[in-house]
């Protein structure tokens, strides 16, 4: 979400609303996705900076697991490495890929940079299977299920696994410790990594990771009321005009020429054809700006400014009393596509794939099910969640149908605390309190080297982002926190081989 991440949403699935409507809202924000509808606006408006990483393909085993002839399929994936401040023997710094291209990742994760000089370490960005250009099956690795049913979170593991030993091997380095880093999606990777392979990786630092955003073990409005309170806290004026606006965007598009009006209100290049493409519009903006409400200027996902948030606010309480609440959310919502000026309308209905994104309604449709509903609290139209719905939108898809129980199955999640205090160690889990996906991380302490850093400020692993002279103290504080915990079990490590020998 660096991972993550990320970061992002592939996938705009149907559920069922307190009304009689039928609604289709996004549901997982991974750091690293872009809603289509944005997809084409944001190749021109984000500039992604160039990398210090030179690029690698290693040829990685399509299926771990089985040993059918098919498994012993040979795909190349991608990895980039920067050694230019690694020390032999030195730890080796690596970033468990998420849903897109590993470039975007690696641009977006500065903070592994700007460490490298203290620890001496060598960095490596590994791109999951199946995104950007590790694809197994080149063109065709979409096509169906057949190819696709080899995507998957633990054969991605594996993948690290297996290259990070062959890494090191080739780079002989047996010895060099190994921290994983992750944000979102990738950050979920990260911590599962350390509780999978705990003798491959001696710790883990999972940023804004929602690793407990399965099944019912937090609340299922979580996500939406979260996203709510940021707006709320900025402005309660705000957040009752976004509020008003789906009523307002509903009774317009009922209208005769509602469509036609809505495309003028909104500034669409093309006439619109429903308006739920509106509402998916407006409802990106809003979500990801609250996701991405840095302290600073940024363009993880689109140019935008410090604390974009209260940015939108102050464009929504701008207004006179009798502007009309659409009005208002359109204008806010432009924060966010076109914060550079650079648009003249807006694609709201049909876009393009910039980032290598699209695998991840296939993963969501199979393990990650993340269920997600707007309370009466949220300023979003309340909204439930209908797995029959959801599921038959996958097998229709895919031919599939999907797994709800399995990511708790496989890696654990309820009881958490309970659970990760006996049998895991050396994991940090970074959240920030603005970051709608803090709510489905580890907010609390499990033990003495579980550790949660949690910030009221932060936003969607804002920590992995490269520092800058306007950062906040509470941001290089927990920044700071993290490189003396990562120091820390560096340290041991070296010592437990010292005494070994």
């Amino acid at each position: 979400m660096a991972s993550s991440s990320t970061f992002l949403f592939l996938l705009l699935f149907t559920i069922s609303s307190t009304t009689a409507t039928m609604q289709s809202i996004p549901t997982y924000f991974p750091r690293s996705t872009y809603q289509s509808s944005l997809q084409k606006q944001a190749k021109d408006l984000v500039s992604e900076p160039k990398i210090p990483y030179e690029t690698y393909y290693f040829p990685q085993l399509l299926d771990h697991f089985t040993f059918r002839p098919q498994s012993s399929k040979i795909f190349y994936q991608k990895y980039l490495i920067n050694s230019h401040y690694w020390h032999h023997g030195g730890p080796i710094f690596v970033y468990t890929g998420n849903e897109g291209n590993i470039e975007w990742f690696a641009a977006n994760t500065g903070f592994m940079l700007d460490i490298a000089p203290k620890f001496q370490a060598l960095l490596v960005f590994i791109e999951h299977r199946f995104y950007g250009e590790s694809m197994p099956f080149g063109k065709d690795s979409y096509n169906s299920a057949k190819t696709l049913g080899y995507l998957n979170s633990r054969q991605a593991l594996a993948d690290f696994a297996v290259l990070i030993r062959s890494l090191k091997k080739n780079h002989s380095s047996e010895e060099s410790p190994v921290v994983v880093f992750g944000g979102s999606y990738g950050g979920m990777l990260a911590a599962w990594f350390r509780l999978k392979y705990p003798h491959i990786a001696i710790g883990a630092l999972a940023s804004s990771a929602p690793i407990l955003q399965f099944d019912d073990i937090i609340p299922w409005s979580s996500f939406y009321d979260a996203v709510s309170k940021d707006y709320k806290d900025a402005s309660v004026n705000c957040y009752e005009v976004i509020k008003g606006s789906w009523q307002e965007l509903e009774a317009l598009s009922a209208q005769k020429e509602g469509l036609a009006e809505l495309s003028r209100t909104f500034r669409t290049c093309k006439n619109l054809q429903s308006m739920y493409s509106v509402r998916n519009w407006l409802w990106t903006a809003f979500v990801y700006t609250a996701m991405v409400n840095y302290p600073t200027k940024a363009n993880f996902m689109m140019p935008l400014p410090a604390y974009p948030v209260q940015a939108m606010c102050k464009i929504i309480d701008g207004f006179s009393p009798g502007a009309t609440k659409l009005s208002k959310v359109f204008a806010a919502a432009s924060l966010y596509y076109n914060y550079s000026q650079t648009q003249k309308c807006f694609e709201l209905e049909n876009g393009t794939d910039v980032h290598g994104l699209h695998g991840w309604d296939w993963q969501a449709c199979t393990e990650m099910v993340m269920p997600m509903t707007c309370s009466n609290e949220s300023m979003f139209s309340p909204s439930s969640f209908n797995y029959k719905e959801f599921a038959d939108n996958c097998k229709e898809k895919y031919g599939v149908m999907p797994r709800p129980h399995w990511i708790t199955t496989e890696y654990g999640g309820s009881r958490i605390e309970l659970v990760l205090k006996r049998s895991g160690s050396n994991i940090i889990f970074s959240n920030g309190m603005q970051d709608p996906w803090s709510r489905g991380s580890v907010l609390k302490n499990i033990s003495a080297t579980i550790i949660a850093l949690v910030t009221e400020k932060g936003a969607h692993h804002v920590d992995f982002r490269s520092a800058t002279k306007e950062d906040p103290e509470w941001l290089i504080q927990q920044r700071r926190k993290e490189v003396e915990i990562i120091q820390n079990w560096i340290d041991e490590y070296y010592m437990d081989i010292e005494q070994e020998r």
